[in-house]
């Protein structure tokens, strides 16, 4: 009898025990999976760099082509960045959900600089607003990564 009551007080728990990716949506998981292989790729650029080749890469509004000028070199951070975020919240890891709110916060002051700042100071005469696309993915990014914060913190989730 106490083994019958064991095994339906372990069934019960694990019945409400939900893994940390669950609490994602099914865009931010496809999201996930484009940064994951762009985070893998992200170095291979850079070894191209190193090797002469030129890529056009853009994140934010920022642009280069060439991964080994300072452009370059913060937009392949950024990737490697988002890859390690993906990473993390693919995997369940405790600090995914910090470093992926730090990320979103990187990517929305850039596109703001971008947009609101960078023109004043590159063009003095002339009022030009870009509006960036990524906002729109980057504000509810960090707002479901806030709301669920708490739950991936202390979610009762065996991660064996």
């Amino acid at each position: 009898m106490e083994q019958q009551e064991q095994l339906l007080l372990e069934t019960l728990l694990n019945v409400n025990k939900r893994k940390r990716r669950d609490l994602l949506p099914v865009w931010m998981k496809v999201f996930i999976w484009i940064f994951m292989i762009i985070g893998v790729i992200a170095p291979v650029c850079l070894l191209a760099g190193l090797s002469g080749t030129k890529l056009r890469l853009a994140l934010y509004g920022l642009e280069s082509n060439d991964s080994l000028s300072f452009p370059g070199m913060v937009i392949l951070l950024l990737f490697i960045l988002k890859g390690i975020v993906a990473f993390g919240l693919w995997t369940e890891k405790d600090w995914a959900i910090t470093l992926g709110m730090a990320d979103a916060m990187v990517g929305i002051a850039i596109c703001v600089y971008i947009t609101a700042i960078a023109p004043f100071v590159n063009n003095h005469s002339a009022f030009v607003l870009n509006l960036r696309l990524e906002l729109a993915v980057l504000i509810p990014y960090l707002i479901k990564l806030r709301k669920i914060k708490s739950q991936w913190i202390y979610s009762d989730v065996d991660l064996a």
